[in-house]
């Protein structure tokens, strides 16, 4: 779940995304907008959220909790739209790459198995600086990154990834020149969340 308020360039409106969608579609009640693909909730815009919402005026991302779940499903009960359920484990976290090996069909792509603290995950990575034994920072399925693209299990050329391994520049940090991810220092706790503006 993302939550944007921007009371400066957007006014007092509340913004929802729980998934990406490539044919939405939108029903417009009074105070919020409901999303929807195929029949199912993917986000709102709900307006008035000051009203509704503890927000700062000056804050652009908003970090989704149970509180902010329960508002939005009151404002779903007023319009008689179905509940919505949110998970809200941290999506960006530090990984440990255990494995990295070749893809059998790209020459510029490597298969790794990154251990996230509760799961090892198997993600495609075409970073040139990846390599096993790094501590790096994972996008895990359901992030949504600065850019507001949505990781979502995929497969590249044939292969399952789930998940991303970030660069500095993808997790809009200040770039530091290097081509590839991010390799974090070894203070960092595998499976500890990474906080991303």
């Amino acid at each position: 779940m993302k939550l944007t308020y921007n009371k400066a360039h957007v006014g007092d409106v509340l913004l929802v995304s729980l998934k990406s969608a490539k044919s939405p579609s939108y029903t417009h009640y009074d105070g919020v907008t409901v999303i929807k693909e195929n029949d199912e909730i993917v986000g709102m815009n709900i307006f008035n959220a000051s009203d509704k919402f503890e927000l700062e005026k000056d804050q652009v991302n908003v970090t989704p909790a149970e509180t902010h779940v329960n508002k939005i499903n009151e404002v779903l009960s007023s319009v008689d739209e179905a509940q919505i359920e949110a998970d809200l484990a941290p999506k960006f976290v530090v990984g440990y790459v255990t494995e990295k090996s070749q893809h059998p069909d790209a020459d510029k792509l490597n298969v790794c198995q990154v251990d996230v603290g509760d799961d090892n995950l198997k993600i495609v990575c075409g970073a040139p600086n990846v390599d096993s034994g790094q501590k790096v920072v994972v996008a895990k399925v359901g992030a949504w990154m600065p850019d507001g693209m949505y990781i979502k299990p995929s497969k590249l050329r044939g292969v399952e990834s789930n998940g991303m391994i970030c660069s500095k520049k993808e997790l809009n940090l200040e770039d530091d020149g290097i081509d590839g991810i991010y390799v974090l220092s070894g203070d960092y706790e595998v499976g500890q969340s990474f906080a991303v503006n």
